[in-house]
């Protein structure tokens, strides 16, 4: 049988200490908000949607020990899972994603409002005003793969302005997220058109690759600049010396979604690779064929979680 990924990874990246930030100023644990007395937008940084990705914890931890304040608007830094981030083992640096289910998947109204139970949805239902007073959302991830960051946008073209606005980083993933449950980055307002609310999530790199911690901090400061409300000499002293790459983006036109406990991908594929022809057989969903759906199809984040109803690899198309 073809593998389903390559060779685990080294742990270079180990979780921060955030016991300090445990109380918050906003009756929410972990969550830290901050108001200046000019008028401005609600700009919220997220981390640990998953326990096991580090990179994000970096980030807020940065912000909150150099006293970043807002000059206009309110900024809110909020750690999510961290219920899951502290059961992390390096032995087993996987087993910390979630405690009961992923965070990442129980932000649709009706699971926020239903009787359903675990400590993922209460962390949800806690976190919920804090999402819900925000004007616009980073959240902070990392991929299992060692691949190239990408920025998720959402299929909203306001989603789509603002990952250009930020100008990093080089890889712009224009999708409708997963089958199996909805987003952070989609919830509410943050998905609707006709709002002015807008949600990015960034992908910063393999999760324990250190790589990872430069490109969430990088991209935090370029959030943080794109709307104007923190000293811009902090923001200058600490951004990387060298000009980003140019941008470009990626249409997500379906996502694979796993029916059997028997898939498996036919290479090691780790996410942008551009498959040339149509029909190219990728992995066996059981006795299915996997093919690529037209030519020049990139692969997008393709998983080591192979379990029924969970997304495969989303694919997708370079546009103009």
């Amino acid at each position: 049988m073809a593998s389903t990924g390559s060779a685990a990874p080294s742990i270079d990246l180990l979780p921060v200490d955030i016991a300090a930030y445990a109380d918050g100023n906003t009756g929410i644990p972990y969550v830290h908000s901050f108001r200046a007395d000019e008028d401005g937008p609600h700009l919220l940084i997220n981390a640990l949607t998953h326990g096991n990705e580090v990179c994000g914890a970096h980030a807020l931890r940065f912000l909150l020990d150099h006293a970043v304040r807002p000059t206009r608007g309110t900024l809110t830094l909020s750690f999510a899972n961290v219920a899951a981030y502290g059961r992390f083992d390096v032995s087993r640096p996987s087993m910390s994603r979630y405690v009961d289910e992923d965070l990442n998947r129980v932000w649709a109204p009706a699971v926020l409002d239903s009787r359903r139970s675990s400590v993922e949805l209460e962390r949800a239902r806690a976190l919920r005003p804090a999402i819900d007073r925000a004007d616009f959302l980073l959240d902070i991830h990392s991929m299992q793969h060692d691949s190239d960051p990408l920025m998720l946008c959402g299929l909203a073209d306001k989603g789509r302005q603002l990952a250009l606005g930020l100008g990093f980083p080089a890889h712009v993933v224009a999708d409708a997220g997963h089958d199996a449950g909805v987003r952070m980055r989609d919830y509410g307002a943050f998905a609707d058109a006709r709002s002015r609310k807008a949600a990015l999530l960034v992908e910063c790199g393999q999760h324990w690759a250190l790589e990872s911690k430069t490109v969430a901090i990088e991209t935090t400061l370029r959030f943080l600049r794109h709307f104007d409300c923190v000293d811009p000499s902090f923001i200058a002293a600490h951004l990387l010396p060298v000009e980003a790459e140019a941008q470009r983006v990626i249409e997500v036109t379906g996502p694979v979604t796993i029916s059997s406990d028997k898939f498996y991908f036919t290479k090691d594929y780790t996410g942008l690779e551009v498959v040339p022809q149509a029909g190219t057989i990728i992995g066996y969903d059981g006795d299915a064929a996997v093919r690529t759906p037209y030519d020049d199809c990139v692969l997008i984040m393709p998983s080591r979680r192979i379990t029924p109803g969970q997304t495969a690899v989303r694919f997708g198309r370079y546009v103009a």
